[in-house]
């Protein structure tokens, strides 16, 4: 049962937001103090003597502990938030969220599935537009063509906020463990250190109306920031899976509106934890020579018209290309409307002349990776192309929940009971017909036996991992093994003669353009999606992996949705998007393997305990240089 003591958490009208609205001046870390530090927490609890079984009890009252809009939620989506909630009486702060927060209700109006720099893409316009806020959070920054669009943006938002004589606050967090991290988690980085060539944010002379604060965030040593989020003005959130450096991976984004995203701004003030700069007085005087000529006094741009509503990003097809340039950090094309902006990224993905359509998705998978590769796969038509932005607007609201977890750095894996995990565990649990799963890495030890109960209760399991996804750190011993690991141990746990082997389908990522995996170690073709769905209808999407690294150490937002349809639109998008469907069927040995019998280029084996530690050793080295599995 959720207990009387968790109800009245989240019946409280004070949060870490609204506390701190009253009095800016208030680090967010004392307000947590204030409101929460009197509430012990054991951190290291065993999940398993505090889980209770599904019931319509706990569902009801789990329904009291949230605002859910005009959408009753489904009994599974309840389940999972009374599995989560439970997590508050151990520890009222694991949630990353104020308990009144947690459960609300909102819209996601995009889903963005595609490489690193259409998500950018769409920060940076957010970004550009921002009035009074932003918060954007992430694990890795580093230079790349992300950043540098992110730099941009904040370029345009100072012209575009001197032009309304205003200034915007800026916050930036990012993860860069290092020995300063040793007597504070939270470090804030001087204008010097940000703007210097190894981060590239704009200097303060670069971008006068805009107050730029970037904190360095690491619990050492294993509680990285792993989440990966934005927050602007309040109004508009996005929850990512994405890092901020080039890469060769398939990313997932979803913008939220709504109640929500109050939720998504106390997530940020608690993740910013210290005191926040106040904002100074509007910059009076004369404009300097980066004024542009092209906004109006409303911070509007005046060279780009508005194009007329569209729901469906296939109409950029009817749009001459050279009216819709892609936008680049040295060719800048911010667009002031939703539906201008999918036209314009549609548009990119579409072929040009003497292109078939394979190519045109090799051409912008290709864009940021370190090895390009030629594209292997069969060519498609316009009705099955690449949709990197798809519209998951409802008609009404829907239940959502914030289902996170807090960064734990000592080493082990006691911090397991965060609500992140019990919302995941739920869902296997009480799910009735399918599950799908989509990760970078798949070896969390809480997870196997649940995946293998649920097909056991005739529950179809689907999995989309990475062909050799960080092979080396998930070889450290206590991190759970790769993926060929654990697919077979998975597959040698099911009979082979029974049904329950064909309920469980492991597929490994294989690009649009390809018609097989590419081994993670290549820089090719890779696929850092976060996703799982229920039943069809519940979806969790955000920044945790599968893996051990994220259940039990590193800082995890995600976001729990209740709607049938926004999960059928984002299982469409992921298989359109991709070939792993077509082409990525691991072999009945939880191996892939080509035509002829043969593993994919790449493929390791079992390594056994010896060359494990060896990989695992390399493994770590690279995850500390933000090259690894995050």
């Amino acid at each position: 049962m959720v207990s009387d003591r968790v109800v009245k958490l989240c019946s409280e009208s004070a949060t870490v937001s609204s506390v701190w609205a009253e009095n800016p001046t208030v680090a967010p870390s004392i307000i947590i103090d204030r409101l929460y530090g009197h509430y012990p927490r054991d951190r290291t609890c065993e999940p398993q003597a505090r889980r209770q079984a599904a019931s319509p009890k706990e569902q009801n009252e789990a329904a009291k502990c949230g605002k859910w809009g005009p959408t009753t939620p489904s009994p599974l989506f309840l389940q999972a938030f009374a599995n989560a909630l439970n997590c508050l009486d151990a520890d009222p702060q694991c949630a990353v969220v104020s308990p009144p927060l947690m459960g609300s209700h909102g819209t996601m109006p995009l889903t963005v599935i595609t490489p690193l720099a259409d998500v950018i893409r769409h920060c940076a316009n957010l970004i550009a537009s921002a009035e009074k806020e932003i918060f954007f959070v992430t694990c890795v920054w580093s230079p790349s063509l992300a950043q540098k669009l992110i730099r941009g943006a904040l370029m345009e938002l100072s012209r575009r906020a001197q032009a309304r004589n205003q200034r915007v606050k800026a916050h930036f967090m990012y993860d860069a463990a290092g020995l300063s991290n040793l007597s504070d988690s939270h470090r804030r980085l001087t204008p010097k250190s940000y703007a210097a060539k190894s981060v590239g944010l704009p200097s303060p002379e670069e971008i006068p109306h805009v107050d730029l604060e970037v904190m360095n965030v690491h619990t050492i040593p294993l509680g990285t920031l792993h989440s990966k989020f934005c927050v602007v003005d309040g109004k508009r959130a996005c929850i990512m899976s994405n890092n901020m450096a080039d890469n060769d991976n398939l990313e997932m984004m979803v913008q939220l509106e709504g109640p929500i995203v109050e939720s998504v701004r106390d997530a940020a003030l608690i993740t910013w934890y210290e005191q926040l700069r106040e904002t100074d007085a509007p910059v009076a005087g004369q404009i300097p020579s980066t004024h542009r000529t092209d906004i109006s006094q409303d911070g509007s741009r005046a060279d780009i018209a508005p194009l007329p509503e569209t729901k469906q990003a296939g109409i950029a097809s009817q749009i001459d290309p050279s009216q819709l340039p892609v936008h680049m950090p040295d060719d800048a094309h911010f667009d002031l409307h939703l539906a201008d902006e999918v036209l314009r990224i549609q548009r990119n993905y579409h072929r040009t002349e003497g292109e078939r359509h394979v190519d045109a998705a090799n051409r912008v998978l290709n864009l940021a990776t370190k090895k390009p590769v030629a594209p292997t796969g069969p060519d498609f038509s316009d009705e099955e192309a690449m949709t990197p932005y798809i519209m998951t607007e409802t008609q009404q609201q829907v239940p959502m929940a914030l289902v996170c977890r807090p960064p734990y750095g000592s080493f082990g894996s006691r911090n397991a009971y965060v609500p992140q995990n019990e919302a995941w565990l739920s869902l296997i649990r009480n799910c009735t017909s399918d599950i799908f799963i989509q990760t970078p890495d798949l070896n969390a030890a809480p997870l196997l036996p649940a995946i293998l109960d649920a097909i056991h209760r005739g529950v179809k399991v689907t999995i989309y991992t990475c062909f050799g996804y960080n092979e080396a750190g998930e070889m450290i011993p206590g991190q759970g093994g790769t993926n060929e690991q654990v697919a077979t141990s998975l597959v040698d746990s099911l009979s082979p003669d029974g049904q329950a082997r064909s309920l469980l389908q492991i597929y490994n990522y294989v690009g649009k353009d390809q018609d097989h995996p590419i081994h993670q170690s290549f820089k090719s073709r890779s696929c850092h999606i976060k996703l799982l769905i229920a039943d069809g209808r519940v979806g969790i999407q955000g920044s945790g992996n599968q893996d051990t690294q994220s259940w039990f150490h590193s800082q995890e937002v995600n976001v729990m949705v209740d709607s049938q349809s926004i999960c059928e639109k984002w299982r469409a998008c992921i298989d359109r998007n991709q070939n792993t469907k077509l082409f990525g069927r691991v072999a009945e040995d939880g191996v892939w393997r080509d035509k002829s019998g043969n593993p994919g280029e790449g493929y390791s084996g079992n390594p056994g305990i010896i060359g494990g530690l060896f990989k695992g050793v390399l493994g770590m080295i690279r995850k500390m240089e933000g090259v690894g599995g995050l």
